[in-house]
């Protein structure tokens, strides 16, 4: 791969370096460029350079990520592409001595997932002057020394490498003493002080010399040491270590105090010339703060946490020196070996949350990324999520995983799940950690409306309030917010013709179905209405459900009487014989009443009459009987006020008043009749037997003689045709409402043979009412041709002409009679009216008016 170099401006010392992007095979880039750059310097345009778009970068989530918690140097411009940096980067701080400082981050991308492996090659800048261990370096020499001593003085460390690192020592000119420089294997120098000439203590007992350092960096950078040299006697043997270079390895996070490695210097010779001490000739700042070294003793102890993961590795140099200054010095390598102390750390890189439950099994909603820094086996890592949670983790690129769905999403069962997910590295005992994942799933409108019931039944009095509450219905959708919200409404229809809307109205937001008119039972009784419950989702969903309304039955009709007719002032007449026995049929009384049920039950009573106990009355049935046998005493007019109630409760009342009782409401003028009609009876009678005595002389001898002859047979003394202009059609009801549901046909008769009174059942029709045209018809004439087939006599007269066929329309009150005990106790409601009956012999009759 060609190299691409990129001029870079502001750097610490001014000088131009130029960056190099290190394509590799696989898709990864390396860059050289120098520490100290400033904040936000461009360090190469990475999108270019990896071949993206760098439209795409932001979309794509591009970002630059470090192993663990490292400090972040560098970071990418989503704009335009380019690697800048983001914080200051010092070679030595990072590095420390090594001679190749490299730094590697990942370039992530998203969509799909991409990785890039990033290699920052930091260039030493020489921004850091040689030091010596010492400011003052302390020698004793003897005079007696020959030319040619060596006595070694410790290095000066300068923290930069390569040519910016220390590059040569000068002596400040003298008398006695040149430099002596020569280079180890490792790049270090060993710097000696030689002695060039004698020293003569009488002369000259001490004397200060400085040597400086000077690397080669620009511009160049120094340091001194000052060199206090004092004259003694002869020290000739210097101490010698026992090995040249001694090696450790030390378990990380050992204790404090614990003795790493010991050195060991021996001198020859004798007294304070033969006492070696140690000392560090030359160790960084980082171990110095890690290791300590006995100054008699040469033993390395641990006086800091140490951490495999921060440093694997330690090198430094020991001076053993005898009493006079001479010294000698030995190499210390102390290797860190790696202990399973690290658990893996998980990153959420990235996460999709909410996500919808429609979401197909395989789609991806996170990317986790798993770290330990731990090395070798410690450092593998197994990952795994916990059970009964529809996500499992798919590895991906090196350290990376996909959270995935494996199964269907329901946000009605569950909405939010608390994923757990474990990290297990293989070392020995192994380390684990886990991370919680919070995960919403979106709503979708997947759920129509559902009813609590599958149908709802509504109870309604008839004659109700309109705007008054029928019932209420609820609907249930489990979805969220404006998917669950639930309006209700009337699904058009009509009932009897006529739009729903008319009948009844439905609240949207609470169901509550409201009567928009009063109903009338006897109009109908029930009809149906559909409501529908539809969401607010997108699209809505919705779902119906049938409201039965049943009009429940008021007793607001009072009973009208339908025979007989009362019209203008006349009474009810009825004709009967003086001789009518007990248990007579006089006549019947026909009331019908259009509610339903018990309150359209009918009883009727006799409230007042001339003469009580002279006439009965069917409770049920309204038959007017004799109650026994009339009497010679009773008057010829008899004033009936006849009951009519129903069994409704409240119960209702209606008064049907004619003329002849409009003046009598508190039946006041009933004895006026009476004694009125008593005087009348008296003078007729009285008239009538003056008058005929004579006649009856001659009529009886003639009779005499007639009946000697024949025996009349039939005498009928009266009959009673109902006619059927009383029977209006709108009282007839299939279904059973009201009174009339049946009709029957009677044929009532008087015989004078057997004094008795018979009631003949004729005719029973179905339920169906009898039309007006179908009513009954006879006339007296049609009696009259029935009685001329059977036997008689053109002597037979009026009475016997005339059939005894009292013909009724019976109507049973109600669907099914019950118990007259039960229903004598009910409050009725009455019709009231007057009858006028009329008690006349044989040859007498005349036609009521």
């Amino acid at each position: 791969m060609g190299h691409k170099g990129i001029s870079v401006t502001g750097l610490v010392c001014g000088f131009a370096f130029f960056l190099f992007p290190l394509h590799s095979a696989y898709g990864d880039v390396s860059y050289s460029f120098p520490e100290e750059m400033k904040h936000g310097s461009v360090i190469g345009n990475i999108a270019k350079d990896l071949g993206l778009e760098a439209s795409r970068l932001s979309t794509r989530k591009a970002r630059i990520d470090s192993e663990g918690e490292n400090q972040r140097y560098c970071d990418i411009n989503l704009s335009t592409g380019d690697l800048i940096v983001a914080d200051r980067i010092d070679r030595e701080e990072l590095c420390g001595e090594k001679v190749s400082c490299m730094i590697k981050f990942e370039l992530v991308l998203e969509g799909p997932l991409e990785l890039h492996q990033i290699s920052l090659l930091v260039e030493d800048v020489n921004d850091n002057s040689p030091i010596f261990p010492k400011d003052t370096i302390k020698l004793e020499i003897t005079e007696s020394a020959d030319k040619g001593p060596r006595y070694r003085i410790n290095e000066a460390n300068d923290a930069d490498i390569g040519q910016n690192a220390v590059q040569r020592y000068t002596l400040e000119r003298n008398e006695h003493f040149v430099l002596a420089i020569h280079d180890y294997t490792d790049g270090g120098k060993n710097v000696e002080l030689v002695l060039d000439k004698e020293l003569d203590r009488e002369e000259k007992q001490e004397m200060s010399l400085l040597i400086t350092a000077v690397d080669g960096g620009t511009p160049q950078r120094s340091g001194t040491v000052v060199i206090h040299v004092t004259v003694l006697d002869a020290n000739d043997n210097a101490p010698v270590f026992s090995q040249a270079v001694y090696k450790a390895s030390l378990p990380e996070n050992s204790p404090l105090d614990t003795v790493v490695v010991k050195v060991s210097a021996k001198d020859a010779d004798e007294g304070m010339n033969g006492e070696v001490t140690y000392e560090f000739s030359r160790i960084s700042d980082k171990a110095r703060k890690v290791f300590s070294l006995g100054e008699s003793t040469g033993e390395i102890k641990v006086i800091g946490p140490i951490d495999f993961e921060g440093d694997p590795k330690y090198e430094m140099r020991i001076e053993g020196k005898d009493g006079y200054g001479l010294s000698s010095d030995s190499k210390v390598i102390i290797e860190i070996t790696d202990v399973n102390d690290n658990a893996p750390v998980i990153y959420l890189k990235s996460l999709t949350s909410p996500i919808p439950e429609n979401a197909s099994p395989g789609t991806e909603v996170g990317i986790i990324n798993v770290q330990d820094r731990d090395s070798e086996n410690n450092r593998q890592v197994r990952c795994s999520i916990q059970q009964n949670v529809p996500f499992k983790l798919v590895p991906s690129i090196k350290n990376y995983y996909s959270l995935v769905t494996t199964g269907e999403l329901d946000r009605e069962l569950v909405s939010d799940y608390n994923i757990t997910i474990t990290a297990t590295d293989e070392g020995s005992p192994p380390l684990s950690s886990s991370k919680s994942v919070q995960l919403s799933v979106a709503d979708v409108n997947d759920n129509p409306p559902v009813f609590e019931e599958q149908s709802y039944s509504a109870h309604v009095t008839e004659n109700n309030k309109p705007g008054s509450s029928v019932c209420s219905v609820t609907a249930r959708d489990p979805d969220w917010r404006q998917n669950g919200t639930v309006i209700y409404s009337l699904l058009p229809g009509e009932v009897n013709g006529v739009q729903v809307f008319s009948f009844l109205s439905v609240n949207g937001d609470t169901g509550v179905i409201h009567a928009v008119r009063s109903f009338d039972y006897e109009q109908f009784r029930s009809f149906k209405v559909q409501v529908v419950a539809r969401d607010n989702g997108s699209p809505p969903l919705s779902s119906n459900v049938t409201v039965s309304v049943f009009i429940t039955d008021v007793n607001d009709n009072f009973p009208q009487i339908l025979y007989p007719a009362l019209e203008g002032n006349s009474f009810m007449t009825e004709l009967v014989p003086k001789a009518a026995h007990g248990g007579s049929l006089v006549s019947k009384v026909i009331a019908v009443d259009t509610d339903s049920g018990q309150n359209a039950w009918l009883s009727y009573h006799i409230v007042k009459s001339t003469v009580q106990g002279l006439f009965t009355i069917g409770l049920h049935s309204g038959e007017i009987r004799t109650q026994r046998d009339i009497s010679e005493s009773d008057s010829m007019k008899q004033n009936l006020i006849v009951s009519v109630k129903d069994n409704g409760q409240p119960s209702l009342s209606a008064t049907l008043i004619s003329d002849n009782l409009a003046e009598v409401p508190e039946l006041k003028d009933i004895s006026y009749v009476e004694s009125n009609s008593k005087l009348t009876s008296y003078l007729i009678i009285a008239l009538v037997s003056v008058s005929t005595f004579f006649l009856t002389f001659i009529i009886v001898i003639l009779a005499v003689r007639f009946c000697h002859r024949r025996k009349p047979r039939l005498l009928f003394d009266g009959a009673v045709a109902i006619p059927s202009a009383y029977l209006p059609p709108n009282y007839a009801e299939v279904d059973g409402v009201g009174t009339l549901r049946s009709t029957y046909n009677y044929d009532a008769y008087l015989t004078t043979g057997s004094r008795t009174s018979d009631f003949k059942f004729v005719t029973s029709y179905n339920d169906n009412t009898l039309p007006a045209d179908q009513t009954l018809r006879k006339t007296p004439t049609d009696f009259a041709e029935e009685l001329d087939d059977s036997e008689g006599s053109p002597e037979v007269g009026l009475y016997e002409k005339l059939k005894a066929g009292l013909h009724f329309l019976c109507y049973p009150t109600g669907r099914k009679l019950v118990d007259q005990r039960y229903c004598a106790d009910v409050p009725q409601s009455s019709i009231e009216f007057q009858a006028q009956i009329q008690l006349q012999r044989p040859g007498s009759f005349s036609k009521a008016s």
